[in-house]
């Protein structure tokens, strides 16, 4: 570890943050963080009991009130604010990033502006809260409807996008007026620690941010969730988790916005541009070591080009450097922990036992760390497990397809419905399968769906509600009607 790494991690706040005040857990308790591409440990942080989770509630209960009634152009500010701090920070932050979650740091780097870039749209939808005034049909009655923030919420995130997956339920939520307990990943806390952090300097009242750090997770937020003053609930991560979640916030009836597991098909028709699917495909497949929700998962292509594309694909991934993300020139990073690791490796090895030919890569790599090599794989038969699970790794399986109707339904052939991409050249076909396509969102010739002014969010097993765009600050907002009578002329 550099002397820069060390110095940035003696900077970086290890308590628990509630109520304003930096704080120990209860019994001083800590867990490590790990740098997954040294296996060593970078620092500890709190380990907060039931005790903690609940004072962090305490706090963001006793401060909504005061935060509902700020004006919007001061939480707007304070927003702005918060995004110029990050944006100044970027190579700061891109390196702890690096260091707690193992991708290169010119990735980083892309998350920081993607994760700042929500603060700057929410602090102008801030100011941008309206309601309605109109008549009755009967004439004899006025209708005035307003939004009001929803209360204290639970925010529950990953560990693939620690600063982006936090920026984009706090930044809605702070310009709607409502308060918050933040709960990052035990993997990757500092960079939610950071934000924390700038959030405070930056002028954001006591209270309004509570973070609580924890390995005990399902033990110190369930209180939480079925605790009558919490009254919205937002998770990012694992369909099953997000089922447990949603069972528990049935009990006091919590709003929920569930963000959930994907299995994203990506449609390469016979006429498509293969060199813009191809690096469509690199985009949709290696952001983050494939660690993103949003990963393509199932490259569905049509026999006529299936060959090729696998041949320009693989010389591709081939290409790429592994490493730890601090060095320069490094391409892909670790996977985030031995677990995942050993996911990748099982589906791998179960595709190629079903008949699957492994063009490039196909094992671990590095001495330590978590490091799995860029793989594809050609022929691959839908009876892989890796056609039906979240693959959350550097690897690609392609699958040949004969007709339109065939490739559909092989997209459509899953639980999950998060984000589906199509490469075609053809203006009806795009338009046909993007609306036959099971999917929240359809990325047509592009790999990128993510962008803060965009609703993000799925259907089916991908879970409900949407973060970022228009829709973004509605899931923190609640209606109020009010009939006002008219005294008869």
């Amino acid at each position: 570890m550099s002397e820069r790494e060390r110095e940035l991690l003696r900077r970086v706040p290890t308590q628990l943050f509630i109520g304003g005040q930096w704080r120990d857990a209860e019994g001083a308790r800590t867990v490590p963080v790990d740098d997954p591409a040294t296996q060593e440990v970078l620092v500890e942080v709190a380990d907060a009991s039931v005790a903690d989770g609940r004072a962090a509630l305490d706090a963001a209960v006793a401060a909504q009130a005061s935060w509902a009634g700020t004006a919007p152009r001061d939480r707007a500010e304070i927003l702005r604010r918060a995004f110029e701090t990050i944006t100044a920070r970027a190579e700061e932050l891109a390196l702890l990033m690096t260091l707690e979650m193992g991708k290169p740091v010119k990735e980083s780097l892309g998350e920081i502006t993607y994760a700042a870039e929500f603060f700057r749209w929410f602090s102008e939808e801030a100011v941008r809260v309206h309601g309605r005034w109109s008549a009755n049909p009967n004439g004899q009655t006025r209708l005035l409807t307003m939004k009001q923030p929803v209360g204290p919420c639970l925010f529950i995130t990953p560990w693939n996008f620690p600063l982006a997956m936090g920026t984009r339920k706090i930044g809605p939520a702070i310009a709607a007026g409502c308060t918050m307990v933040v709960k990052p990943a035990t993997q990757t806390p500092l960079s939610m620690l950071a934000l924390a952090q700038i959030l405070a300097e930056v002028g954001l009242p006591d209270g309004v941010l509570n973070v609580v750090t924890t390995t005990s997770t399902a033990e110190v937020m369930e209180p939480l969730i079925r605790d009558p003053r919490l009254r919205k609930l937002s998770f990012t991560g694992s369909t099953a988790v997000g089922k447990k979640l949603v069972e528990q916030s049935a009990e006091q009836l919590l709003r929920v916005s569930m963000e959930l597991g994907g299995n994203a098909p990506f449609l390469v028709f016979g006429d498509a541009d293969l060199d813009a699917a191809v690096e469509g495909a690199m985009l949709a497949k290696m952001r983050n070591m494939g660690e993103a929700c949003t990963a393509a998962n199932r490259f569905l292509v049509h026999e006529s080009v299936a060959d090729e594309f696998a041949r320009r694909l693989s010389e591709r991934m081939g290409g790429l450097r592994v490493g730890r993300g601090t060095e320069d020139g490094v391409d892909v990073g670790p996977l985030v922990d031995e677990k995942s690791r050993d996911k990748v490796e099982r589906l791998v090895d179960d595709a190629v036992s079903a008949g699957a030919d492994v063009l490039t890569g196909g094992s671990r790599t590095g001495e330590r760390g978590w490091f799995y090599s860029p793989t594809v794989l050609a022929g691959v038969p839908t009876s892989a497990q890796l056609f039906r699970e979240e693959i959350f790794g550097p690897v690609a399986p392609v699958i040949p397809f004969g007709t339109d109707d065939e490739g559909v339904a092989l997209a459509n052939d899953t639980e999950y419905g998060l984000v589906a991409y199509a490469f075609t050249k053809d203006l009806d076909r795009a338009l046909r399968v993007s609306e036959a396509l099971e999917s929240g969102m359809v990325g047509l010739n592009t790999g990128i769906v993510s962008n803060p002014a965009a609703p993000f969010g799925g259907v089916k097993q991908s879970g409900f509600g949407r973060e970022g765009g228009f829709e973004g600050i509605d899931e923190y907002l609640e209606t109020k009607y009010v009939a006002i009578p008219l005294a008869p002329r």
